[in-house]
């Protein structure tokens, strides 16, 4: 039976113009340091902070093409700094275009560290066993990055660490995928030695022409055109001790965290969206079965929705279309099984239920979406 560590939930949805206007309007706060509150739907530098030094490794100024997006490049001198997750699609965006490297999130990845996640990261080293440590990454990363949602699952002998982007209109998904799995296996080897290995990884892209970094980087088979980003390792490592682990250390990180966490808040119609991407592929998610999970009544979830102003089936298709966007985007997962992966017993019930969201088919979605 499998078991699920639950995550803290939280960005507000927004578009893609607002959260860029927005980032210009705070330029001069977002110079931010590590205890700062985030706001919704913005993530600390931290991994992002690599951008910069990657494209110089293309002899490729950065800041022109961080200005292009919006932003300060000032503001990547300090990994703490805030900025828009819709930002970071646009600029990774702009770095594949200009580099011509379909893999350039793979190398934004690999340069960063279990450092690169803030007080996670730090929180990480200091935890008991690696499997406390995952927790905290699942649990606490909302402090760090409010535009991506990770899960956890162990399932008999193997365990699945999940990175799922959770940001409406967000670019560039199948780059943030790339990076954040090659920093979470990064962080993994910091804790479990410098020779651990994943048993495999998944990745939601279109299969590259060049397989090698990958398979040089994860140093494990590498699956492409699947329904999430995944990293498969043994279960067995979860409780491998982490040494020079300080519990002091550690309870002042959880108490600083949790401070962070109390104080940023969330609305709680974006913490149902929160918990249905990392759920909605792989289970059951009707109201009932969401009100069972947070111990309330079904009606108790609904009056708590209509006072964030949707109803449940309103944030369910939002999310779902969110995912079929991903997945028509950035793989070849043929219809079907998309479809199936959505809850929907038909293709033609997955098509016209994505008529009614895009105005078009998958089919002719995809196929725009190639030609752009």
């Amino acid at each position: 039976m499998a078991m699920t560590i639950n995550i803290n939930v939280g960005p507000e949805s927004k578009s893609e113009s607002d959260s860029l206007e927005r980032a210009v309007s705070l330029s001069p706060s977002i110079l931010a340091g590590p205890g700062r509150t985030l706001p919704p739907g913005y993530i600390h530098l931290g991994v992002a902070k690599e951008i910069a030094p990657t494209l110089r490794e293309f002899q490729i100024d950065p800041d022109p093409i961080i200005r292009e997006v919006g932003l300060d490049p000032r503001l990547f001198d300090d990994g703490a700094n805030v900025i828009p997750h819709v930002a970071l699609g646009r600029l990774l965006t702009l770095s594949v275009a200009r580099t011509k490297c379909p893999y350039f999130g793979l190398l934004v990845g690999r340069r960063a560290t279990i450092l690169s996640l803030g007080l996670v990261g730090r929180l990480m080293q200091q935890s008991e066993t690696v499997g406390a440590a995952m927790q905290a990454l699942v649990s606490n990363l909302s402090v760090q990055n409010r535009g991506a949602v990770p899960s956890l699952i162990v399932s008999g002998d193997l365990a699945l660490f999940t990175f799922s982007v959770y940001q409406p209109e967000a670019r560039s998904a199948d780059q943030i995928a790339d990076g954040s799995l090659a920093v979470a296996v990064n962080a993994l080897r910091a804790l479990c030695g410098v020779d651990w290995n994943p048993v495999e990884v998944l990745l939601p892209r279109i299969t590259p022409v060049d397989l090698e970094p990958y398979r040089r980087h994860f140093r494990a088979p590498v699956r492409f055109n699947q329904e999430s980003a995944t990293i498969v390792f043994s279960a067995r490592d979860l409780d491998i001790r982490i040494a020079g682990a300080d519990p002091v250390m550690r309870a002042l990180l959880e108490e600083r965290i949790h401070q962070m966490k109390s104080s940023q808040g969330s609305e709680f119609s974006d913490d149902i969206r929160r918990l249905l991407r990392t759920r909605l592929t792989r289970t059951r998610c009707s109201a009932e079965d969401i009100a069972e999970l947070l111990t309330m009544h079904r009606r108790t979830l609904s009056r708590r929705l209509k006072d964030s102003g949707m109803g449940y089936r309103a944030i369910a298709n939002e999310v779902r279309f969110e995912i079929a966007r991903q997945l028509l985007q950035d793989t070849e997962v043929p219809l079907g099984q998309i479809a199936a992966a959505l809850g929907y017993s038909e293709a033609s019930a997955f098509t016209r239920a994505f008529r009614r969201w895009s105005g078009q088919t998958p089919t002719a979605w995809r196929a725009d979406g190639r030609l752009g």
